[in-house]
């Protein structure tokens, strides 16, 4: 008997298309997961569920490859219904719990399980599914249900109340290839944005369109191009830096041959009546019913709604605006506290300018006048700042009433006049009435927008945590906050940095989303101070962009009409397409990490634009994660500093010049360099024909091997130039390592002593601690041991060394190596002291350094994988008399 809550069954439906990835037990394999069921899903044009196959997939895949322990199997199937993802693994035997006895079968706060909850809350259908060999979580999206469009025709009317257009109306056509690139562009679009045809044939939509960018709400214009049919409002930007709003109908055909593109109308938004699809009007089947007496607000109710809130919004103050005969209307969304109201919807306003502006509910300075109450205005000349909103619009009478559900303030809708004295109480109970038929369709569509924002919030944060966590080079860490805000969440971004609480904040990193306007923007806040760093949370505007940005384009247009006594400017373009980009609003975010504000990240945008709440929330959200990856960066950068400039303190400056001998040392660090290694070795002069060299191995790692390394170091030159010999110069080492107490580390240690002779060979002592034994490399190609095998330091007190002596003849080479070298693995097989003869073998005839390359060579191809140890190379060879 099935569980409640679960279903394990699916329902018949029609599959049309599939994908299928399988994914390694490994960690990365999550992120690669997502990306490939967004990827699928967005090329089958399944955008409307993306976001919550993405969580839903991360959350499953999770399970498999980090709780279970298994590889992931991950299949995507389209239907006509929407879309099914099954997630298996190959651990049949971990059971996945489900609801009994009333208990659940996670907890929100708990890391496990919580996969199935979502699946409870997002999918439409999910289930579970067990065989012998794997265990299948499936769950099920359904696309949401469109509104089919019909063609309608308007009834005849006067002509004062047609809609206004250019005496030119001016229609660009502009046709889009199956890749999103233009292919056509006639001459009304040469007229309207400046640009000739064969400046932007080839070139991306994407490239001139200005798009709005909010995370889970809308479609992106890729998509838009994508389907059949759309209809909507956007912005292009003309040749000077200007964005000129369109509004916009796109229609997708095909050639004779079967090619598909996209043919986009275009016209100036005030002329958006020559394009807009017209609302349909309610049917009546003609018995007991009188339009005449229809409100036309109420007619509007009564027609399908659009399916998105923006539409809504739009549709309603355009309907507000010809009910009561108004110049503009304007319709404002309460924030969740109702303290603010926020610009969503105008008509006859600078839309662009005020959107998502906003204004305080409560009394204050810049109170937005009678918001919980219907109110009229005869003249707002006479009560300055009662709406402000309307402030220096030309607006003087204005009607405003509020939108409630059950009691609570959720908005407020108003229409306004150029003319004073327009309105009465008569026309603000028209306006209230429509208000109160149009404000649970708000809700609901505001509500219904309000989640997709937060399913495309969580996506957006999953995959924004996943890129933060996956580097720790402090250059990349920048760069990708930056990348993940413009244009997501704002147009342009910069991130300051401050190194400690002594110094200032530093411009760090400077992105638009349009590249020519990086540099002209990294100008500008350059010579600005830059914000305060307050660590208090949240977003706080900062207006110093705008103002130096609208300084510098008076001071340009100035130069430019001769006004001033400056030499003429060429860079006004530069300038004035700077201060557009920087107009709007400009938002500062504190980057705090473990109690301290380490930077700034400043969010802006174009002239005159506002960011809306939501986005400001993400921001914060976003700034906390990227506050810590940037300390993790910069504590690792520092670590990294610290280690590789203490081991180069452990290895010497430089080698000395010895007559007769060539020498070449290889000395390579394993690891990411932020541990200090072990192996070390050293060649300096001990007196007048007298060389000591050295070569040893640490156990371990880290600051106590450290400290044993520059101990061996130091006290083998002083004690070499103090005249003890090689048994006494160890035999003195290993009494002050045992001397370190708990602090002291094994040590094993080629120590010897050279001297080239007048013959042409090289006399030389050593003494082998513990150390891989040197190896002499004769020129008949023989290899033998150079030295015995005898105990290793810092293990024995009594400890009782001996010296051998041997002589380097013409052609010989002498081989010193660590463990790195002889240990050097893949699986099972080890390079050892056997493949180590192999190599310097073939090496006859070569000089010392070749000698020592040809062996470094070898133990990197030996095995695929990066070494997991210190390597240190020494190589002494006797070179051959040159003949005459």
């Amino acid at each position: 008997m099935a569980e409640p809550g679960v279903e394990t069954r699916t329902r018949s439906s029609v599959i049309t298309a599939r994908a299928a990835a399988s994914f390694d037990p490994v960690g990365r394999s999550v992120a690669t997961a997502r990306a490939f069921v967004r990827d699928t899903l967005q090329g089958w044009g399944y955008s409307d569920v993306v976001d919550d196959a993405v969580v839903l997939t991360s959350e499953l895949v999770t399970n498999a490859v980090i709780h279970a322990g298994t590889s992931a199997d991950v299949l995507c199937l389209r239907t006509g219904e929407g879309v099914r993802v099954e997630v298996a693994d190959r651990y049949p035997e971990r059971e996945i719990p489900l609801q009994s006895g009333g208990s659940t079968f996670a907890h929100p706060d708990r890391e496990n399980g919580r996969g199935l909850l979502l699946c409870a809350a997002l999918a439409s259908r999910w289930g579970v599914d067990y065989t012998q060999t794997h265990k299948q979580v499936w769950f099920q999206l359904d696309l949401p249900q469109r509104t089919v469009g019909t063609r309608s025709a308007g009834p005849i009317l006067p002509t004062d109340l047609l809609p206004v257009a250019d005496e030119r109306v001016r229609v660009a056509v502009v046709q889009i290839d199956r890749n999103g690139a233009i292919s056509s562009w006639n001459d009304d679009a040469e007229h309207l944005f400046g640009y000739a045809a064969d400046q932007v044939l080839g070139k991306p939509l994407g490239d001139l369109a200005a798009w709005p960018h909010t995370p889970g709400i809308g479609t992106g214009i890729a998509e838009a191009l994508q389907l059949s049919r759309w209809e909507g409002s956007y912005g292009i930007r003309g040749t000077d830096g200007r964005v000129v709003p369109v509004y916009a109908s796109h229609l997708r055909v095909r050639d004779t041959q079967g090619e598909a593109s996209t043919v986009c109308l275009l016209v100036r938004d005030y002329e958006r009546a020559v394009l807009q699809t017209p609302a349909r009007t309610p049917s009546h089947d003609g018995v007991g019913s009188d339009n005449r007496n229809a409100d036309p607000f109420e007619v509007f109710i009564g027609s399908p709604a659009p399916d998105d809130l923006d539409g809504l919004l739009q549709r309603t103050v355009e309907r507000a605006r010809d009910m009561l005969d108004g110049d503009s209307a304007f319709l404002l969304l309460a924030t969740d506290d109702e303290t603010e109201l926020e610009v969503r919807a105008t008509t006859g306003l600078p839309s662009a300018r005020q959107r998502f502006a906003r204004v305080p509910v409560e009394a204050g300075t810049g109170r937005y006048g009678s918001a919980r109450m219907p109110a009229v205005h005869e003249d707002l000349t006479a009560v300055p700042g009662a709406v402000p909103l309307l402030g220096g619009t030309g607006m003087r009478s204005v009607v405003t009433v509020p939108l409630k559900v059950e009691g609570r303030l959720t908005g407020s809708l108003g229409v306004a006049a150029e003319s004073a004295g327009r309105y009465s109480n008569e026309e603000a109970l028209r306006l209230q009435f429509a208000a109160d038929r149009i404000a649970l369709a708000v809700e609901s569509a505001r509500l219904g927008e309000l989640e997709r924002l937060r399913r495309g919030s969580l996506s957006f944060l999953v995959e924004a945590s996943d890129l933060l966590a996956g580097t720790l080079d402090r250059d990349q860490t920048l760069a990708l906050m930056a990348q993940m805000t413009v244009p997501t969440l704002a147009t342009w971004c910069a991130v300051y940095t401050i190194a400690d609480q002594a110094s200032e904040p530093y411009l760090s990193y400077v992105l638009h989303e349009d590249e020519e306007r990086i540099d002209g923007l990294k100008a500008l806040l350059s010579r600005i101070d830059p914000p305060d760093p307050v660590p208090t949370p949240g977003a706080r505007v900062w207006t110093a962009p705008a103002d130096a940005a609208h300084q510098a384009a008076l001071r340009t247009s100035m130069r430019e009409l001769g006004l001033a006594a400056s030499p003429l400017s060429s860079r006004i373009g530069t300038t004035l397409a700077t201060t557009s980009a920087v107009g709007g609003e400009t938002v500062v975010l504190p980057l705090v990490a473990r109690n301290r504000v380490i930077g700034m990240l400043t969010l802006g945008k174009p002239s005159d634009d506002h960011f809306r709440q939501e986005i400001l929330e993400l921001a914060e959200d976003l700034s906390r994660r990227a506050a810590l990856a940037l300390d993790n960066a910069r504590l690792y950068s520092e670590r990294t500093a610290i280690s590789q400039s203490l081991q180069r303190s452990l290895l010497p400056p430089g080698l000395p010049q010895i007559p007769g001998v060539e020498v070449e040392v290889i000395y390579r660090a394993a690891g990411e360099g932020n541990e200090v290694g072990g192996d070390f070795y050293d060649l300096f002069p001990i007196r007048d024909g007298a060389y000591g060299f050295a070569i040893g191995d640490v156990c371990g790692t880290g600051p106590e091997a450290a400290a044993v390394t520059g101990l061996a170091r130091h006290a083998l030159r002083l004690l070499a130039r103090e005249g003890f010999g090689g048994p006494a110069v160890l035999e003195r080492l290993n009494a002050a390592i045992l001397d370190e107490g708990a602090r002291s580390r094994f040590l094993t240690l080629l120590y010897g002593e050279l001297w080239p002779q007048e013959d042409g060979s090289a006399l030389l002592k050593v003494v082998c601690a513990g150390h891989p034994l040197p190896l002499r490399l004769r020129q008949d190609g023989s290899v033998e041991p150079a030295a015995e095998p005898q105990p290793l330091l810092g293990v024995i007190d009594d400890l009782e060394l001996y010296e051998q002596t041997i002589t380097l003849q013409p052609g010989d080479v002498l081989l010193c190596v660590t463990d790195g070298v002889t240990e050097r693995r893949e699986g099972t097989r080890m390079l050892g002291d056997d493949g180590l003869v192999d190599v310097l073998t073939t090496c006859t005839g070569l000089t010392a350094g070749a000698v020592a390359a040809r062996i470094l060579r070898a133990v990197e191809r030996f095995a695929a994988e990066p070494a997991s140890d210190d390597m240190a190379i020494l190589a002494m060879r006797v070179p051959e008399p040159h003949k005459s």
